[in-house]
């Protein structure tokens, strides 16, 4: 399944004027309840990605527990 973004233009947001790149500040697709995933293609690199961030992320309430 695909779609167009009605602010691209050849692969340029005129909305935020700068190179489209999805999920961007400021992008709508950021807006709203659902959570969307863009890949690179490549499945590897993906899985990677995905497991930094969680690695990166701060977990809040084991660190208030802690003090």
């Amino acid at each position: 399944m695909g779609w167009t973004c009605q602010h691209d233009y050849k692969g340029f947001c005129k909305l935020l004027n700068v190179v489209c790149t999805p999920g961007i500040k400021g992008c709508t697709l950021n807006k709203g309840k659902h959570d969307y995933f863009f890949t690179s293609g490549n499945f590897e690199e993906d899985k990677k990605r995905e497991e930094s961030k969680k690695r990166d992320s701060i977990d809040f309430a084991a660190l208030a527990r802690s003090n």
